[in-house]
């Protein structure tokens, strides 16, 4: 048997062992995985919330808009000229010309005052660009620049933009990735905490064991890997389990929210995790699982020693 078939004999039999001492125990077994579930559910149920909301609302720069209104003397033609100007400058995504009659027309659909309008002489409404910034002229001070420089045309009579809302939604997104990020810091030191007790347990009811197997010429390394094994099944079918946690739900959630959302006029809907997701999920429990048990094990397997 060459030298990799027997690597891979060993870390088979090291992984079947823990398997088998994990099923060998289902309540304790149970209990340490929906600990360690509960915990990884947290920021998976945080980010499922979070990416949401970012789908919701779209990106923030595209949200952003700047609103010229021309004065009501300006012909059409001029109108397309001023459009076609402003779509040239640096820091433009877009320009949308909204013209007069256009406008006249929105406002009677929609407005309910069709009859009163026909009572009016002429169209009052301006000519208008709708202006929405680059990616790169996203930030307070380019949208303002972008003011300023609409602004001071002569043929503009006033320019709107409302940011402030766009301010707090962006306040709002940071603070939830934040609170993310702190979130996944506290559950992957509580996770870390709770395998590590484990296996710590799980040593000390093993330590007659050790010792006869360090006695016969065990290495340190055969003897930490069948518990590296169950810091690694608990972190994997911990995380497999916050999964599915999370998938329920946000399947229970999702159509309640969804028409709470609808009656104020939103299109949020919550979104499960994709398989990028899922695979980090699954990764972060492996890991952390590995983590804790090599500590732990490294620590407490150096003090056991054969005894004379």
């Amino acid at each position: 048997m060459s030298a990799a078939s027997t690597w891979a004999a060993r870390h088979l039999q090291a992984g079947l062992g823990a398997l088998g001492r994990l099923v060998r125990h289902p309540l304790a077994t149970l209990l340490t995985v929906t600990v360690i579930a509960l915990a990884l559910a947290l920021p998976a149920g945080l980010w499922v919330f979070v990416a949401s909301a970012r789908a919701a609302t779209g990106d923030v720069a595209e949200a952003v808009e700047v609103t010229v209104y021309l004065k009501n003397d300006v012909p059409l033609a001029q109108a397309q000229q001023l459009a076609s100007s402003a779509r040239s400058r640096a820091g433009v995504a877009t320009v949308t010309l909204v013209t007069a009659d256009q406008a006249l027309a929105e406002f009677r659909e929609f407005s309910g005052f069709g009859a009163a309008l026909d009572a009016l002489e002429g169209n009052p409404l301006p000519h208008v660009l709708t202006v929405r910034p680059a990616a790169d002229a996203e930030g307070p001070l380019a949208v303002e620049a972008l003011k300023r420089h609409f602004a001071a045309w002569p043929e503009v009579e006033r320019v709107q933009v409302d940011t402030e809302w766009v301010q707090r939604l962006a306040a709002i997104l940071e603070l939830l990735r934040r609170a993310l990020l702190v979130a996944a810091l506290v559950v992957g030191v509580a996770v870390v905490a709770v395998i590590g007790n484990t296996i710590r347990l799980e040593i000390d009811g093993r330590r007659a064991e050790i010792e006869v197997t360090k006695l016969v010429g065990g290495t340190h390394a055969f003897v930490r890997r069948p518990f590296l094994y169950t810091g690694l099944l608990y972190g994997v079918a911990g995380a497999l389990l916050a999964w599915l946690i999370v998938a329920g739900a946000t399947a229970m959630l999702a159509r309640p929210v969804g028409h709470l959302a609808a009656l104020y006029g939103s299109r949020f809907g919550l979104e499960g995790l994709g398989l990028r997701q899922v695979g980090a999920l699954l990764g972060t429990g492996l890991g952390l699982g590995l983590v804790a048990a090599w500590v732990v094990a490294a620590r407490n397997l150096a003090r056991i020693e054969p005894r004379a």
